[in-house]
């Protein structure tokens, strides 16, 4: 009996001892640190995030993650609860990702800032300020893994399209046309033989016809200042016009003073006669039986035989 009793206090002392060890490194290990409470919302899911994961500033360990629960006010939106040092610098342009840590799925919120020198946030704890939570690195690499799925499954789905029964009709009667047209292409070298071989001789020839307008052109610029030459056909020809034009103008000036004077005289007879023409028909029109009977005569005037004086 006194040895079970001896067992029993020892194995309640053994016990006594773990807790009060255990309970002793609780208390040591217990974090001093003042902490300010700052406040996460989001509609973006959290997973691996637990409390008293870790909250970082660019790297370095400022907080932990006091509480996550959901928003009472706004549905589907959780809230997440921080403590964080003090002396950290949270502005108002500070902004949270989700990082995680390795390859074990523990996440911790990373904390950065887009500008330096921003103001500081200020927060309490009856009424903790948010920072925005923002779309980490893997939630980036999910959004636009989904889009290179989509985009793979629409190529997949054109590709399917393409090679269809018809449109394999369509290829491979493509390469047939294809096929035949490199044959034909074949048989072109051997077309050109014959044309290649009189190469030379067109070359030959066309050297000879640009020697025969160099000649040509040769001929042409001798021609030339025989032409342009002191005393020469252009320079006579030249002086022959010039005496015809003054053998022209001596003519113009002899009719101008000699038949003038006899146009202009003509001008005044035609003139007249036109008058006088022009009273013959005045007078034909007044009396059209003068025809026939002649001209009246001049009735006699005063003291000659036959006159009668007028009555009033």
């Amino acid at each position: 009996m006194e040895n079970r009793s001896h067992a029993l206090m020892t194995g309640f002392f053994t016990i006594t001892l773990l807790i009060a060890a255990v309970l002793f490194g609780l208390w040591f290990n217990r974090d001093r640190v003042e902490r300010v409470p700052y406040m996460l919302a989001t509609t973006q899911p959290v997973p691996g995030l637990n409390p008293q994961a870790a909250v970082r500033y660019r790297g370095l360990d400022v907080g932990r993650v006091s509480d996550i629960d959901f928003d009472p006010k706004v549905t589907g939106q959780i809230l997440v609860s921080l403590n964080i040092d003090p002396d950290t610098p949270i502005t108002r342009s500070t902004f949270a990702t989700l990082g995680y840590q390795g390859v074990t799925g523990i996440a911790f919120i990373q904390l950065d800032d887009e500008a330096t020198g921003s103001p500081r946030l200020a927060t309490n704890s009856t009424n903790p300020s948010r920072i925005p939570l923002r779309p980490g690195l893997f939630d980036q690499l999910e959004k636009r893994g989904k889009r290179i799925l989509a985009q793979s499954e629409e190529a997949a789905t054109r590709l399917n399209e393409l090679l269809s029964p018809a449109n394999q009709k369509v290829i491979l009667g493509a390469f047939a046309d294809v096929s035949a047209t490199a044959n034909a292409y074949r048989a072109l070298p051997q077309q050109l033989e014959p044309v290649i071989a009189r190469l030379p001789a067109l070359a030959d020839q066309a050297q000879g016809t640009l020697q025969s307008v160099s000649a040509l052109a040769a001929d042409a610029t001798r021609l030339t200042r025989k032409l342009q030459a002191p005393n020469g056909p252009i320079e006579r020809i030249s002086g022959t016009v010039e005496r015809v034009g003054l053998s022209l103008e001596a003519v113009g000036n002899g009719v101008e003073l000699e038949a003038l004077p006899h146009v202009i005289s003509l001008t005044e007879d035609t003139r007249a006669s036109m008058r006088a023409l022009k009273n013959t028909m005045n007078n034909l029109n007044e009396r059209p039986q003068s025809i026939l009977f002649g001209a009246p005569g001049t009735p006699p005037g005063p003291g000659e035989a036959g006159f009668s004086a007028p009555t009033k």
